[in-house]
């Protein structure tokens, strides 16, 4: 009798023993797995830019001095996006507001600076087509615009439910996401910047 209470209450302990919830959000979790993609895409790029510039036949040319201009610019819009992400966690909505606004125009006028970048880097006569040292500059700047397009566009849409007053101490997920994502297209482009400098 007392084996069959022992296993009776062994069972009971299996049945009722909660499931553990994820750790992680999925959506922030899906994140982090676009986010590591895209660092192997510029991880792989940056290697065949090696490779190639090791090959020889590599047109030097100046660095268009724009290109300080939008790493500044990129560098403000991180700290704009901060300034937002702890007003939120103080319920201080309507900084929120101006921060998020700040970020996002920020994030326009880096994209516009990439324009101008290339506008210079077309009267140098360094085009897409032609020597490969052109061509990885427009591939890496077009690539990362690319995905600030996306960060743009989320941050328009975090913009939005701010403004509706979705966005506070205690819903604070979307913003996260949102920061995460900015700082880490932020990180990505001083990264290729640096890159670009050093190996030139």
């Amino acid at each position: 009798m007392n084996m069959k209470g022992e296993d009776m209450t062994g069972d009971l302990k299996l049945i009722e023993e909660p499931k553990r919830p994820m750790a992680m959000n999925p959506r922030k979790f899906a994140l982090w797995l676009f986010m590591i993609t895209v660092v192997m895409i510029f991880a792989a790029l940056t290697s065949a830019y090696i490779v190639r510039q090791g090959e020889g036949n590599w047109m030097l040319f100046k660095l268009p001095l724009e290109l300080w201009v939008t790493s500044g610019i990129i560098l403000l819009s991180s700290a704009t996006m901060h300034w937002g992400y702890l007003s939120a966690k103080k319920d201080e909505l309507e900084k929120v507001k101006i921060a998020i606004s700040l970020t996002t125009l920020l994030g326009v006028a880096f994209l516009v600076g990439q324009v101008y970048v290339w506008n210079a880097l077309v009267e140098q006569s360094v085009f897409f087509v032609g020597n490969p040292s052109g061509s990885f500059l427009y591939v890496l700047s077009g690539l990362h615009g690319l995905h600030l397009v996306s960060g743009v566009i989320f941050l328009i849409i975090v913009l939005i439910s701010t403004l509706k007053y979705k966005v506070h101490s205690k819903n604070l997920n979307q913003l996260q996401m949102c920061a995460t994502y900015w700082h880490f297209l932020d990180a990505l482009w001083i990264y290729l910047f640096v890159f670009l400098l050093v190996n030139h």
